[in-house]
């Protein structure tokens, strides 16, 4: 189960500055003109260890004034529907408006906690008129300002009070899930690899209320499919059936040990593919590309490895990936997707003894010893790999904070030569000796 926080609210209300702050990224466009958020609505944050995803509603509101309000209605509804905790963000400049008492309403009705979160209030004058917005009867307010980050903290403390365990399965079938922005053939390529005989397992505790778990063994593998395609009648407003398959993704994504991205071969990969993988990344996920509907493009020699190219320029700096082009229609390589699926989850829980790493890894760093700085030599004593669910190692030396970025990368690279872990995502440490 992962714990999603979804910011909601009229447009301009200062959202995006939150989402930002919280996953202390800047990649949600900021601008005063309201409905400017359009890419990049999700992102990964944490708060005294508690991990957690964060949604940026704003996002999904289509531009045209007749679906507006609609839009912001209906993002409201689908984010009570999903997510952990709701943030209501107001404008203590505005006071309430007429939008604000309406997404208050479906507010009051839901089950979910819920806070008022009154935002750009910087001074003394503005505490007092904030206090309006308990006119809402949602409970406690909070008052923050998102550009200087005051109050952010108090929220944050209590918003993870509403937070569900995550329970970790012990030694389970690997779970393996197929994510992709909607109608690249996710749910065709499911029945496809299953047949007729579909062996729903559910419920299973832990399992989101709408994650189907199907039990596949066949053909000598076995593992635990985790299917969020097709579940939900679809919206009347088109913009949003894109929010809700963000929210289910991220929902399928955290549970499973390996995402299949599938992608569509005449689309190419958009940029709401690209931000999946980096979820999948940051969650540690191991992750294969699926390139469906093959059979429709035209080939030469060159067309496979220009089109790995391209997707490989985009996914920088992690393109370690197997790419696997499919056809779900003909039935085209659908078994070398399980294939490979089984293979990441293999690299991912790969264990290389202390010895090996050291014998390959230490004369490598010898050869190519990190940078000196201000005259200081950094010196690599020994490596080892750290016990967790995704491949982590320690680097112990003398002088770990002089070691930058570009080392890092280069360790990683050598690494991957070494021990194969096409797919999955390795943490390196760099630790006093």
């Amino acid at each position: 189960m992962s714990n999603i926080i979804a910011i909601v609210g009229r447009p301009n209300v200062g959202k995006s500055t939150l989402f930002n702050r919280l996953t202390e990224s800047r990649k949600a466009i900021v601008d005063d003109f309201s409905g400017v958020t359009r890419d990049r609505h999700y992102g990964k944050a944490e708060w005294t260890n508690r991990e957690f995803t964060v949604i940026d509603t704003g996002g999904y509101v289509a531009n045209s004034e007749d679906v507006f309000e609609a839009a912001i209605r209906e993002q409201v509804v689908i984010a009570i529907e999903e997510a952990t905790v709701l943030v209501f963000m107001v404008d203590v400049t505005t006071g309430i408006t007429d939008l604000d008492d309406e997404i208050a309403q479906l507010l009051r009705r839901s089950k979910k906690p819920v806070f008022v979160v009154v935002n750009k209030v910087d001074n003394h004058q503005l505490e007092n008129d904030a206090t309006v917005f308990y006119g809402f009867g949602l409970g406690e307010i909070y008052t923050i300002s998102s550009m200087t980050g005051s109050g952010t903290g108090e929220l944050l403390d209590q918003v993870i009070t509403h937070f569900e365990d995550v329970v970790e399965e012990e030694n389970a079938l690997p779970k393996i899930t197929i994510v992709g922005r909607p109608n690249v053939g996710k749910s065709s390529l499911i029945n496809a690899l299953i047949g007729k005989d579909r062996n729903i397992v559910t419920p299973i505790a832990g399992t989101t209320r709408d994650s189907i778990h199907i039990h596949y063994n066949q053909f000598g593998h076995e593992f635990m499919f985790i299917d969020t395609a097709g579940l939900r009648k679809k919206t009347k407003v088109k913009e949003n059936i894109e929010f809700y398959s963000v929210m289910r993704t991220i929902k399928a994504l955290e549970e499973a040990d390996v995402v299949m991205l599938m992608i569509d071969a005449e689309d190419g990969l958009e940029s709401q593919d690209v931000n999946i993988f980096h979820l999948a990344e940051k969650n540690k996920k191991g992750i294969v590309i699926l390139v469906n509907k093959w059979d429709l493009i035209e080939k030469n020699n060159k067309t496979i490895k220009e089109f790995e190219d391209q997707i490989r320029t985009k996914l920088q700096p992690f393109t370690d990936v197997p790419i696997v082009f499919i056809s779900v229609l003909n039935k085209q390589r659908i078994f070398k997707t399980i294939e490979t699926a089984l293979e990441v989850h293999k690299n991912r829980s790969k264990k290389i003894p202390t010895s090996k790493l050291n014998d390959v890894m230490l004369p490598i760093i010898e050869n190519y010893p990190p940078p000196a700085l201000k005259g200081k030599y950094i010196k690599v004593k020994y490596v080892t790999q750290i016990n967790a669910t995704s491949p982590m190692f320690a680097f112990f030396c003398n002088l770990p904070q002089y070691i930058k970025e570009p080392y890092k990368r280069f360790i990683e690279n050598k690494l991957r030569e070494n021990f194969d872990f096409s797919g999955v995502p390795i943490q390196i440490y760099f630790r006093q000796k």
